[in-house]
C-alpha cells in the first residue's frame, strides 16, 4: 500500500514539474544557457528522474512505518515542494539565483532523510543514495548556469 501511495505521489511530482517548466530544456532560452561542461544529455535526466523516484518510493515505504508522524508528512510536503517548484523556477520564470537556494534546500533536505534515518534503514538507506547525488550533480549545474550567465 505505501508502496503504491509512494509511487502514484512522487511520480505525480514529475509529470507536474514536467508540464511547470514548459518547453523548459527545448526552449531558445535554455539552448542559449551557458551550460557546465558536465551536463548530461537530455536523455539521462528522464532515466536519471524515473530510477530516483522508484529508489525514492520504495525507501519511503520502508521508512514511513517507522516514522510516520506530523513532521514526517510535513518534510515530505516540503521535499515535493522543492522538487515540483524548482523547474518552474528554474525553467520556466528563469530565475536561476532562486533555484539554487530551492535546489539546495531539497538536497539538505534529502541529506537530511539520507543521513539522520541511516540507522534506522541500514542498507535500505542505499535506496534515497541516487537521490543525494544526483542533486550534487544538479545544484552543480545550477550553480554553473548562475555564475556564468
Amino acid at each position: 500500500m505505501w508502496l503504491t501511495l509512494f509511487l502514484l505521489i512522487n511520480f505525480s511530482a514529475l509529470g507536474i514539474g514536467s508540464w511547470l517548466m514548459n518547453s523548459g530544456p527545448t526552449s531558445g532560452w535554455y539552448l542559449t544557457l551557458n551550460k557546465a561542461p558536465w551536463t548530461p544529455p537530455g536523455w539521462v535526466f528522464g532515466v536519471a528522474w524515473t530510477t530516483i523516484m522508484i529508489c525514492f518510493s520504495i525507501y519511503m515505504s520502508f521508512l514511513v512505518p517507522l516514522k510516520e508522524s506530523n513532521t514526517f508528512w510535513f518534510l515530505f510536503g516540503i521535499q515535493f515542494i522543492l522538487n515540483v517548484s524548482w523547474n518552474y523556477i528554474f525553467f520556466n520564470q528563469h530565475a536561476v539565483g532562486f533555484a539554487l537556494i530551492v535546489i539546495i534546500l531539497l538536497t539538505v533536505l534529502i541529506g537530511y532523510y539520507l543521513f539522520v534515518f541511516g540507522s534506522d534503514l541500514k542498507l535500505k538507506s542505499l535506496l534515497i543514495a541516487p537521490y543525494f547525488l544526483w542533486l550534487l550533480i544538479a545544484t552543480s549545474l545550477n550553480a554553473y548556469s548562475y555564475l556564468k550567465n
